[in-house]
């Protein structure tokens, strides 16, 4: 049995191995991560996929960004699930609990960079996206929205920027350099 709830601070370890897991150590250098680097995600919108014994097997977290002027939204990812337990339906479960949580909370769109074919499912299109911009290098064919609210994103027009509140910085033990807590930001987020 698989439990889905929300991420749990004790699991910021876990998460970053899952993480470089699924995606390699490349995956910070992404256009996404930029909108989501040193920030905190969305209040609730951070799930954990865990076996009936606990372990860590997938997670997916939304962010608050606008989508051009004036148009707050979500950034949907990333969506990670263990190799080993790929392919029955927990990404599936995961983003379905995410865009159902972020409805009942009011927001109002969700955008995202993935592969249509997959998120389609679930109402995303690039079709939306036409006209926004990432601040870097991203393939145009993979940027996908979804409006959670008829007409969200009509007209949306420009550069997509990250809005969320900031991480709290921490002293770095060893150096005394002041540096990201992932700890700190997994806590508040929960």
């Amino acid at each position: 049995m698989i439990r889905i709830d929300r991420e749990a601070p004790a699991e910021a370890g876990a998460r970053e191995s899952l993480l470089d897991l699924a995606f390699g150590r490349g995956r910070r250098k992404k256009t996404s991560e930029r909108l989501r680097n040193g920030r905190l995600p969305a209040e609730g919108l951070s799930l954990s996929a865990r076996t009936k014994a606990g372990r860590l097997i997938g997670t997916l977290r939304l962010w608050h960004i606008s989508a051009g002027a004036d148009r707050p939204s979500l950034l949907l990812g990333p969506l990670a699930v263990d190799p080993s337990y790929r392919r029955r339906g927990i990404g599936t479960a995961l983003t379905r609990v995410a865009l159902s949580r972020a409805m009942e909370l009011g927001h109002r769109a969700v955008l995202l960079v993935g592969d249509e074919p997959y998120y389609k499912r679930f109402g995303f299109s690039r079709a939306l996206t036409e006209h926004l911009r990432l601040p870097g290098p991203f393939e145009r064919e993979r940027f996908l929205a979804l409006e959670l609210v008829a007409g969200a994103l009509s007209d949306a027009r420009g550069m997509v920027a990250a809005t969320g509140e900031m991480a709290p910085l921490a002293p770095e033990k060893s150096t005394g350099i002041a540096a990201k807590s992932l700890t700190s930001r997994v806590r508040r987020a929960s």
